[in-house]
């Protein structure tokens, strides 16, 4: 079991920041002394991510990943342990060039973080990209770990976000642009021969975030479908897959922003709805083997017999298949929204806390959003933290919006 993400937050508040006061003068003094004696750091050649504990992230960072892999460069990634599956869904970085941290307690967490230092040293990395938005972690992660490019958000003229000075390319976050977009402007100031305050001076255009697409292997996609024909047989359940549609609905979301979840009754009354307008259809509820009983509710309430509950039956590398044979999927908006994007599955996601004009799926992806006045709010200012116990921009989504939005893109996907 990973610490709570509330634990995660207050140790990188109370430990984080006078580590970060602490570490700060070491390591501008170490820097100092490199340029004095080794002369200014060479081109990229060896470029670690960190990306800690956003699954989807892992995602639409591949964009990124994949520029910096076209300008000659070597990859890396540090990952938590729980999110590693997340790399293999597009495998843009090599196994053995992935270091994953146990966040399971403060004793494992501690351990890990002392072995990536020796690590990254022993690779020789160069260039940091520190992904995260201002944590105090992976800024010491980046400040410590012996690159001598390191590249990240900072704050500049801000308050509250403050994390030391470890980086030597400060990035401006822009929260106006999408994720994948500041994701690439951190790319640009690694690479910049001249020096930007702030970086990135540069405009980049919608068709630099596409995402690449997963490579499903026949054998891995005809032994999903077998478990979708074999459970509806179990369930008496007359389909073909193929010719009868195949919806996929997906109600849960991590405990990272519960807020983000539309209502479990939500769900059952749109699993109506999708029965009544396509009643020869097949309802794949899915989630993770933890979420079975979650869904269970969501199917009982439900009580469409064509409606199953999916949870547990693929595992992650698995999850593109099962896309591609799906017409499409609703979600909140939590991992799989990204996760289908490497495939060409059409999907409805739902916001509330968030935006879609900073996290929006970059596949074929319709976003629904209340736009209430207090929508979006969680931001990189308060860590993705919100007060709010009453999730009124997502009570706000009704069955019949989601339905329209459905029928576009079943239509869509038929085309």
């Amino acid at each position: 079991m990973s610490l709570s993400v509330d634990t995660m937050r207050t140790i990188d508040h109370r430990v984080g920041v006078p580590l970060c006061a602490l570490f700060t003068p070491f390591v501008m003094l170490i820097d100092w002394l490199t340029r004095l004696f080794a002369g200014p750091a060479g081109t990229p050649r060896k470029v670690l991510f960190i990306e800690l504990s956003e699954m989807g992230s892992a995602i639409i960072v591949d964009p990124a990943m994949r520029d910096t892999q076209a300008r000659g460069a070597e990859i890396f990634f540090l990952i938590f342990k729980s999110n590693r599956a997340s790399l293999s869904l597009l495998n843009t970085v090599p196994a053995e060039n992935v270091f994953t941290i146990d966040s399971s307690s403060v004793v494992s967490l501690a351990l890990d973080t002392l072995k990536f230092l020796l690590w990254a040293r022993a690779r020789k990395i160069d260039t940091v990209i520190d992904l995260e938005l201002f944590s105090r972690f992976t800024a010491l992660l980046t400040g410590l770990c012996g690159a001598r490019r390191r590249v990240g958000y900072h704050i500049f003229h801000g308050e509250g976000l403050w994390r030391g000075n470890m980086l030597t390319h400060k990035v401006h976050y822009n929260p106006h642009i999408h994720i994948a977009k500041n994701f690439l402007s951190l790319i640009h100031a690694a690479f910049a021969t001249a020096q930007e305050t702030p970086f990135s001076k540069i405009h980049i255009p919608d068709e630099a975030i596409k995402i690449a697409q997963a490579v499903i292997e026949p054998s891995v996609r005809q032994t999903v479908m077998g478990r979708i024909e074999q459970l509806a047989a179990q369930a008496q359940c007359d389909f073909q897959l193929g010719t009868q549609p195949l919806f996929l609905v997906n109600p849960n979301a991590s405990e990272l922003l519960v807020q983000r979840r539309w209502a479990p009754e939500r769900f059952s009354a749109l699993i109506v709805e999708l029965n009544r307008k396509w009643p020869d259809s097949l309802i794949l509820i899915t989630g993770s083997p933890a979420e079975f009983a979650y869904v269970e509710n969501v199917r009982v309430g439900a009580k469409v017999t064509r409606a199953l509950n999916f949870a547990g039956q693929v595992s992650f590398s698995e999850l593109p298949a099962l896309y591609s044979l799906a017409d499409v999927m609703v979600t909140n908006d939590s991992g799989p929204g990204h996760f289908s994007s490497v495939t060409s599955l059409h999907t409805v996601v739902l916001f509330g806390p968030e935006t879609p004009a900073l996290y929006g799926s970059l596949g074929k992806s319709i976003p629904i959003t209340a736009q209430l006045a207090c929508s979006p709010c969680v931001s990189a200012a308060n860590h993705r933290k919100t007060p709010c116990s009453d999730n009124v921009c997502m009570q706000a989504i009704t069955v019949s919006q989601v339905m329209e939005k459905v029928a576009i893109q079943f239509e869509a996907a038929r085309a």
